[in-house]
């Protein structure tokens, strides 16, 4: 089968690869039918993030079961499902508390010796912890389907941003960063009930689906900027819940320094680059929580899949190029330059 690899920095490859067959009677066999680019692969792709030559990658895909060991229950051949970015047992202590992603089974799509999202085909461990199942019918609908992908990754972590930060009815928010995550964090706290939404972010066509997703104000600036800008929409108070979606010192501060006394941030950015420069004595002094981290979207996928099947939600504007599995080279570059936020594969 085809499958993308990465073999140096800027250097991806889509070659022929053996196609994944049953290993333990936990596993299953998926078809992949869609598939993305997510922004956390393009450290890779940089070569700020460590990979062997020739290593697999991509952690967001759905597709159809098309073989299952003797021990899967819950999934079947034919089965359409989604499967999140990091597969779990479903049944050790952490899982049984709903933080999947510290499964003492668990690991990451594309690790050395496993599948990457990005192929026609992925072997799935623990399949009955970690795949999904969706309606058979979505597996027709374009639109649809893209809408359910965000499940595997960013809307799974635009939520945990949102809990993190303590979205609640009638908050204020603010979220900084525009990428994928970002624009999800700004559906999730719309959906959560809160109020008013500002969305820090400096390109229009991103701010734009923030204004479909729910903001209500922008603030293009970046550092001192854009913390005095959101202190004078506040009356000087900052923000109840921030979400920080970028990973960077400066964006880690000016979440830090809009955040009202005694709100909080919900951090999923990535950390990359250099440390947080956290000042702890500034949210001692100022009651801020900070929350957050890899978020565990197995345990969200079942809560938020209702409102994207009924439409409550739809976070499939997030992807704004579509290529073939044969074209994920030219998606990262064009990712990696910045002409796509995010880009759908489609087998």
């Amino acid at each position: 089968m085809r499958a993308t690899t990465i073999h140096a920095p800027y250097d991806m490859r889509v070659e022929d690869v053996p196609e994944p067959v049953v290993v333990l009677p936990t596993d299953a066999v998926v078809r992949v039918l869609r598939a993305c680019i997510c922004g956390s692969d393009l450290w890779a792709y940089r070569g700020e993030a460590a990979r062997e030559p020739g290593q697999r990658i991509g952690h967001e895909f759905l597709g159809i079961v098309e073989e299952t060991g003797g021990e899967v229950a819950g999934v079947r051949r034919g089965d359409l499902v989604v499967a999140p970015f990091m597969w779990s047992d479903g049944v050790c202590d952490y899982c049984r508390e709903g933080l999947t992603t510290s499964c003492v089974h668990g690991g990451f799509w594309g690790a050395v010796g496993y599948d990457g999202g990005q192929g026609e085909a992925v072997r799935v461990p623990f399949a009955d912890g970690t795949l999904v199942r969706l309606p058979s019918d979505a597996a027709s609908d374009d639109h649809l389907l893209s809408a359910l992908l965000t499940l595997s990754d960013v809307m799974g972590t635009g939520h945990h941003a949102a809990l993190g930060a303590g979205v609640r009815e009638g908050s204020t928010v603010a979220v900084v960063g525009d990428g994928a995550v970002g624009l999800c964090a700004v559906l999730a706290a719309k959906r959560l009930g809160a109020e008013r939404i500002i969305a820090l972010g400096r390109h229009e066509a991103r701010t734009d689906i923030a204004r479909r997703f729910g903001a209500t104000d922008v603030v293009a600036a970046r550092g001192e900027a854009a913390v005095e800008a959101v202190r004078e929409l506040t009356g000087g108070q900052g923000a109840h819940a921030v979400v920080e979606a970028v990973g960077t010192e400066q964006s880690m501060n000016t979440a830090v320094h809009i955040t009202r006394d005694g709100g909080a941030v919900g951090f999923v950015g990535v950390p990359h680059g250099s440390a947080t420069g956290l000042d702890l004595t500034v949210m001692f002094d100022r009651n801020i929580a900070l929350r957050g981290g890899v978020a565990p979207v197995r345990t969200y996928i079942p809560q938020l899949l209702p409102d994207v099947l009924n439409g409550t939600i739809d976070p499939s504007p997030v992807f704004d190029l579509t290529v073939g599995i044969e074209d994920v080279p030219a998606g990262y570059k064009a990712m990696d330059e910045r002409t796509a936020l995010k880009v759908l594969v489609t087998n």
